[in-house]
């Protein structure tokens, strides 16, 4: 008898197609019921039951559990009694199998404590951590924190981190920014349900001192050891107080010197964790005060487990089922337990039926079935019989297999004709029965019959054997030598039996080519089947190899080889190590890359510092250095700076991929080779000097404990007045005595400082005292009223010999008569103009005004106070009826006069703007009376024209009309018409101008 698998044919046990999940209920949710899944595949159909902690659930037609196909569906489900473990047991006539065990659980989150929390202060510049002590809840929840108001949320930046393991805030470095109240925000996601609850406020209060600098301090840190199933996402968190604020970053320590850096967030996240990521993993915190490093491990664990099909022996069977120490069931008669497997012996029909394996760890329990079917019959051909029509080449080889199904196995025998095959140099019948001719001729051909035999009965099948002639390689591909980018044709004909189709394959170093994936690189270059030409465009180094072209047809193949070598780029030297580390170079060696059969002519090194990732290229010692070369010096390095290098490599084919990068180095201290620049100053309060500066950059900073000397006197005296700045970061510094006068020269100069010495000094700058307001007031001030909201004010400058300061110009003050001083409008000039412009006044106004000088310090004393009246506005009514007549080569308009009324100015004449065209320059004609001729073109066919009056006050609000003339009309004097402004005349008005639309009458 043998084990075999299930047939669809046949009744056969349950399989599970779909068994119970996990499942999380929202306490609270609006949802009254849970749906466990169970679905199995059987013959005859599954019955289902379910098990809840083990015990059998009873389905009564009042019980809140019911049964819809194989699912459990629980209404109105309670934690107190429905919070547990779940099974399902689908059952036929061919055995029961039970579902891997499925939680069930309630999800909730309570408010978080209603004490007060207390308030926090520490001293400006240093770090900050705020506890959240969640509420209880379950599952996890997402954390952020609000300062001062909802929804004044905290961004997580590279200063502040929010520990979504225990909702805790950290804040790096403090600033003044912070001082507030601060609320943690927990939320819970379940499902579509999203509910959030926030903590009391916690005040921050900040001491203010000059911040001083501090080497980093990790704060958050992950588990000394996480645990974690492959598959899933790891997440380990870094945080580190400092000032200035550290830097994160990641590695993996693989035992190497040179550890890949492989992220700089305070989170680092793994994605579908596998073996290969288990491992130390080392968080480094860095700033320009120091380092410090946290290391732990993740360790990757896997819950086994798989469905066990059956394995086919004469007369036993081994199942096996998952890894040692897990727990087994089904132990019967004649049935061998070890470790993971069950062993058959002595299979009998009564041993047919359905198996399960159950497997535990700490990670949770599976389960796998098998169903065993033990059968006895006799050979039969009818599923698997000896191929009709056997095709075989010419010289080659033939294999026939015989598989009849059978149990026991059956004895096999082969016969050509009425000969009974037996093994020779020539023949061969193995021992499952497959019959093996070799050097095929043509007097093999015939009928070759597999006779089949155990104690059940006996079984044939023959098939005929057809003789073809070979395959043949008759061009075969050849070796070749080409460069990357270039395009190849790879030859190779083939000769075949007419009788059968023939194809072509390639493969690359014994790997086939998918010219549907090769990205347009490879393709066909004929369509004839003889021919199976293959063309490489645009070859790359990846395309180098051994190729093979296979000729095949259905009973043997033919394959010939060639080479080809794809020159290229030199690949990336590898190794970069630093060493021989001072304060302006440092030695570097690697080892060679690949040259990709291009002979590399050169390298050149490539660096990049902590305060840029662009890499730039270095000069080195040699200049030039030779492909032979495996060691070059760097030189014109910066001082105390944090270098990374790299190497590429170039041959007469281009310049190859970089090197990794080298471990992290900095150079060594030196004293300040630059000095700092932007030398000013000036300003400040009386008696000061202030004397300004551009903080020099990290770049030429060239060492620790960095300051400035400053150098200053009275101009024209001699003795030397310094002063020491420490900081890089200062930018003033203010020197008070109280025989500083007012806008005194005083000569300055700069050098910096480290802990090696001191540097260059600048060149000498002119700096001046702090000014004083000007003394002296401008005087003849005199103000005329130009329009209704307009005047023009000048006066006599002030003496350039008050010493006060650098004059900027003037300030006119000027306020309504019977207004205070105090509420007076300014404006103000720059430079030495004496006169101004003022608009924005109102008409028909007594305004006073003066003047006064200002510079930096202040503004001086007044100048006496003059008085001007502004005019009245000019009339607000339009000029209206126009009218216009031809007159020749003339037209002549007219229109109604404008009359002022007791409030608004007079008018003294009119403003005419004549356009001919939208496109056009307008042309100003002035009018003393309500009438003007204006000259117009023989071709004369429109014109835009707008009137207003004029007068002291100003312009009035224009009249807009569009003249026309009809193109048939003449310009004869006898032919003058003129055209009076129609009753059918549109009129718009708008803070611009009434514009009228004159509807052209034909007479």
């Amino acid at each position: 008898v043998w084990c075999r698998a299930q047939s669809s044919t046949r009744n056969y046990g349950p399989v599970f197609e779909e068994q119970p999940v996990h499942t999380l209920f929202p306490e609270g949710s609006a949802e009254e019921k849970v749906t466990l899944a169970c679905r199995a595949r059987a013959s005859p159909p599954a019955t289902y039951r379910w098990k809840m902690n083990g015990t059998e659930i009873k389905l009564e037609p009042e019980s809140r559990y019911r049964l819809v196909a194989g699912d459990l569906v629980i209404s109105n489900p309670v934690k107190a009694k429905d919070a547990g473990s779940y099974q399902c047991v689908a059952s036929n006539s061919r055995g029961t199998v039970v579902s891997r065990e499925a939680s069930l659980r309630f999800g909730f989150l309570q408010e978080f404590s209603a004490e007060e929390r207390d308030p926090v202060k520490i001293t400006e510049g240093w770090g900050v951590m705020f506890t959240c002590s969640p509420p209880p809840h379950y599952p996890g929840l997402s954390y952020r924190w609000l300062l001062n108001e909802f929804p004044n949320f905290i961004p997580a930046d590279g200063r502040r981190f929010i520990s979504q393991t225990t909702g805790n805030l950290y804040i790096a470095k403090t600033e003044a920014s912070d001082l507030g109240n601060y609320s943690c925000f927990a939320t819970s996601h379940i499902d579509f349900i999203t509910k959030s609850v926030f903590s009391k406020f916690s005040r921050l209060s900040l001491a203010a001192e000059d911040a001083r600098q501090y080497a980093p301090s990790i704060k958050a840190r992950f588990p000394a050891d996480t645990y974690a199933l492959a598959g899933q996402v790891v997440t380990l968190e870094c945080f580190a107080f400092g000032n200035p604020v550290p830097r994160i970053k990641w590695r993996k320590l693989d035992g190497s010197q040179s550890s890949k850096w492989i992220g700089s967030e305070p989170l680092l996240q793994i994605q579908d964790v596998g073996f290969e990521d288990e491992g130390t993993y080392e968080c480094e915190a860095e700033n320009i005060k120091g380092r410090d490093t946290y290391q732990g491990r993740i360790i990757i664990q896997v819950m086994w487990g798989s469905d066990r099909t059956d394995r086919k022996k004469k007369s036993s069977c081994v199942s096996s089922c998952g890894k040692p120490g897990w727990l087994q069931t089904g132990i019967r008669n004649r049935i061998e337990v070890s470790g993971g497997e069950l062993r058959f012996s002595k299979l009998v029909l009564e041993d047919s039926g359905m198996y399960q394996c159950v497997a535990e760890n700490k990670h949770g329990t599976v389960y796998a079935s098998a169903e065993l079917t033990v059968q006895a019959l006799a050979p039969d051909f009818r599923l698997s019989p000896v191929k009709r029509l056997i095709p075989a080449a010419r010289s080659g080889k033939v294999i026939i297999p015989c598989q009849p199904r059978a149990a026991p196995k059956a004895t096999v025998l082969w016969t050509k004709g009425t000969e009974l095959l037996v093994n020779s140099s020539r023949v061969t019948i193995t021992t499952d029965g497959t019959l093996i001719l070799q050097n095929i001729s043509k007097s093999d051909e015939g009928k070759y019959t597999c006779f089949a035999e155990n104690f059940m009965g006996k079984a044939n099948s023959t098939g005929v054997l057809s003789v073809r002639d070979a395959t043949k390689i008759t061009l075969a591909p050849s070796s070749a030598d080409i460069n990357v980018g270039e395009n190849l044709t790879l030859q190779c004909h083939a000769s075949h039996d007419p009788t059968m189709d023939l194809t072509f394959t390639w493969s690359l170093d014994d790997f086939p080519i998918d010219f549907d994936k090769s990205e347009g690189h490879y393709r066909r270059a004929s369509a004839k089947e003889t021919i199976g030409d293959l063309s490489i465009f645009n070859s790359q180094l990846k395309h180098s190899g051994r190729y093979t072209c296979t000729a095949q047809t259905v009973v043997d193949s033919a394959s010939e080889s060639a080479t080809l070598t794809v020159r290229g780029p030199p690949g990336p030297p590898g190794g970069v190590v630093v060493r021989d580390i001072s304060d302006t170079t440092v030695q570097l060696s690697w080892s060679r890359g690949f040259d990709n059969h291009s002979p590399i002519a050169r390298y050149t090194v490539e660096a990049r510092t902590l305060l840029s990732s662009k890499w730039k290229q270095m000069r080195t010692n040699p200049v030039n250095i030779e492909g032979n070369a495996e060691t070059a010096q760097v030189v014109n390095l910066i001082p105390w700076m944090d270098y990374e290098f790299r190497v590429l490599a170039s041959n007469i084919l281009g310049t190859g991929e970089p090197s990794l990068p080298s471990s992290k180095i900095r150079t060594k201290e030196a004293a300040p080779t630059v000095a700092p620049s932007g030398l000013s100053g000036g300003g400040g309060a009386p008696n000061e000097l202030i004397i300004n500066w551009t903080p020099t950059l990290r770049d030429y900073q060239n060492g620790d404990g960095f300051g400035y000397i400053l150098s200053f006197r009275k101009k024209g005296t001699q003795g030397w007045l310094t002063a020491r700045v420490p900081h890089a970061e200062s930018l003033h510094y203010v020197y008070r005595n109280e025989s500083i006068g007012p806008y005194t020269p005083f000569e300055v100069k700069i050098k910096a400082y480290n802990r090696k010495g001191e540097g260059p000094e600048s060149l000498t700058a002119i700096v001046y005292s702090a000014e004083e307001e000007p003394k002296v007031a401008p005087f003849r001030v005199l103000a005329k009223a130009v329009l209704s909201s307009e005047m023009d004010v000048s006066w006599e400058p002030v003496e350039q010999g008050d010493r006060t300061g650098v004059l900027l110009g003037y300030e006119i003050r000027y306020w309504k008569d019977g207004d205070k001083e105090a509420a007076a409008d300014r404006v103000r000039t720059a430079g030495l103009v004496t006169s101004a412009h003022v608009t924005g006044l109102n008409p028909n106004t007594k305004y006073h005004v003066s003047v006064r000088a200002y510079n930096r310090a202040g503004t001086g004393p007044p100048s006496p106070s003059t008085n001007v009246t502004t005019t009245k506005p000019p009339p607000k009514k339009p000029p209206g009826n126009i009218s216009w007549t031809f007159l020749g080569s003339t037209v002549s308009i007219k229109w109604d006069p404008v009359v002022a009324r007791a409030d608004e100015s007079a008018v003294t004449g009119y403003k005419m703007l004549y356009r001919q065209d939208s496109h056009s320059a307008p042309t100003l004609y002035l009018a003393s009376k309500s009438r003007i001729d204006i000259p117009v073109p023989d071709d004369f066919t429109h014109a835009f024209v707008q009137i207003r009056v004029t007068g002291p006050g100003g312009d009035g609000i224009p009249a807009e009309v569009h003249i026309l003339r009809n193109s048939g009309t003449s310009m004869m004097v006898e032919d003058s018409v003129t055209r009076p402004v129609p009753h059918a005349v549109i009129i718009t008005t708008n803070s611009l101008a009434m514009v009228a639309l004159i509807s052209y009458l034909e007479l």
